[in-house]
């Protein structure tokens, strides 16, 4: 009995020594890594938790071959996903669908998420394509509610209080606000009304958000509140932008057939971590770290600071809770250090286009059409930013002289605040914006702060048509114009 008795607390010791030496501490929680809880579990999962459903909703707010790179990250969550165990039954797919057999897409059929990297397209569902991506039916998916679709494959998140939940957006943003490719485009205060009643309805144990655009952070900055159940990270601050990567001119750079950027920065590194560790014994927090690490690329200017807000302590939870786990990894344990490939410079979100009109100009033939159109491609991009800038600013000039309005214009509120108080007056101030001085498109998003800040400050609806009337006699009519587009609020 002793010999047993002694063998017995060598045990426990050698198990508290392997916490010891691979302990993640959150909130001075000391987790046992998920080996030795199976050892005290007769179940194959790490935590009693995860013996709900795993749903997964995945969403490429653009379209345009320029935004190659959103759509390749959803179709790369997809396959990580699937390797991890989730049924295609639980993953809910929402993207434009218009990059595989582009025109342009040098390998048609075909979408790589990096540059030696394999097709991520094949077998995809095309659950929510074309004009079925919208603000409303991603919200639908998310309330489970099907009587609200408008199109799609009726799929919705059909889950229930033991269920775990996981949602992956990645596009172009400004502040409070994401894209789409369809209007209007998404404002926080809407989707933070959502997670709220979604959590209400009591039809999840825990939600996980990772979200990849510009200024991503003011998404949840001061609106996403403790106690809902949901933990989320973004790609940058709510005063940043964030970065896209494999890009043509980067190193290392795609192949040189692709004149477009293949991934975004953060997500990239979100994922190729997840492909190469067992996520059965990796958590939420380690992977922020790393992530947050290889984004920020060294504090370099081509780099963002990943964030994270709402219930912090549930990133002590593991990965495989979320994602599950590719069975291939099951020997590889995480390594606290940077392991994957550090880059040495990056695309700001908002130049992608530019860098994809560039790169398809500089590569085409002498007095070709294809040179002509990427020429005229980069003009009117040029053209609508210059317009965009400038109607913005002298709305400002217009509103509170030219002495005040910038300091009104540029104000930053502190951490912890939402960007505006009134959404709906946001969106007023764009929609009458937009009636005179044509659509603000991903690129005008950088001025969404610039317009909350119009509403902080009182003005109304009136005041601001006036003053967009006198800074807008026209406005272009190129591909970004409302003419085309339609309203973004």
């Amino acid at each position: 009995m002793m010999g047993l008795a002694t063998g017995a607390i060598f045990l426990l010791l050698s198990l508290c020594g392997i916490a010891a030496a691979g302990r993640d501490i959150v909130g001075d929680v000391l987790r046992l890594p998920s080996e030795a809880s199976r050892f005290f579990h007769n179940d194959d999962n790490s935590d009693d938790d995860s013996t709900g459903t795993r749903w997964v909703i995945l969403l490429a707010g653009s379209n345009g071959y320029w935004n190659y790179r959103h759509q390749a990250d959803v179709c790369h969550a997809y396959q990580l996903l699937r390797k991890g165990g989730l049924k295609e039954e639980n993953i809910i797919v929402f993207m434009y669908d218009d990059i595989a057999y582009n025109s342009e897409n040098p390998r048609p059929g075909v979408i790589i998420n990096s540059p030696q990297g394999e097709d991520v397209y094949k077998g995809v569902p095309k659950d929510y394509t074309g004009e079925d991506v919208t603000v409303g039916n991603f919200f639908a998916a998310i309330l489970g509610n099907k009587t609200a679709l408008t199109g799609g494959s009726g799929k919705v998140v059909d889950s229930g209080p033991n269920d775990h939940i996981f949602i992956y957006y990645t596009d172009h943003g400004g502040p409070g606000v994401l894209g789409m490719p369809t209007n209007p485009y998404l404002y926080a205060g809407d989707l933070i009304d959502v997670l709220k009643k979604k959590h209400a309805s009591g039809t999840y144990k825990s939600l996980v958000f990772y979200l990849e655009a510009c200024e991503s952070g003011s998404i949840f900055e001061g609106l996403l509140p403790q106690g809902l159940n949901i933990y989320a990270t973004t790609a940058s601050n709510a005063e940043e932008s964030s970065w896209g990567t494999y890009c043509p001119g980067e190193n290392p750079s795609p192949p040189p057939e692709y004149e477009t950027c293949l991934g975004d920065l953060y997500s990239v590194a979100w994922m190729e971590d997840s492909d190469i560790h067992n996520l059965q014994t990796e958590t939420l927090h380690q992977q922020y770290e790393l992530v947050k690490r290889r984004t920020s690329n060294d504090n370099s200017p081509y780099g963002s600071h990943v964030m994270q807000y709402g219930d912090v302590g549930l990133s002590k939870n593991n990965i495989f809770l979320y994602m599950g786990t590719n069975p291939a990894n099951d020997n590889f344990t995480f390594m606290d250090e940077n392991l994957l490939r550090p880059r040495s410079k990056a695309v700001n979100q908002r130049d992608a286009d530019l860098v994809h009109f560039w790169d398809k100009y500089r590569k085409a033939p002498e007095g070709s059409s294809r040179k002509f159109e990427a020429q005229k491609q980069f003009f009117e991009a040029m053209s609508h930013r210059m317009h965009i800038d400038h109607s913005i600013k002298l709305i400002g000039k217009l509103l509170f002289g030219i002495e005040k309005a910038s300091e009104v214009l540029n104000a930053i509120r502190p951490a912890g605040q939402p960007l505006v108080d009134d959404w709906d007056c946001l969106k007023t101030l764009v929609r009458t914006f937009e009636t005179h001085c044509g659509s603000v498109s991903q690129y005008g998003m950088k001025h969404m702060r610039s317009l909350a800040n119009l509403c902080n400050a009182g003005v109304g609806t009136e005041q601001m048509a006036e003053a967009s009337a006198q800074a807008c006699v026209s406005f272009p009519s190129g591909p970004w114009s409302t003419l085309h587009k339609g309203f973004s609020a």
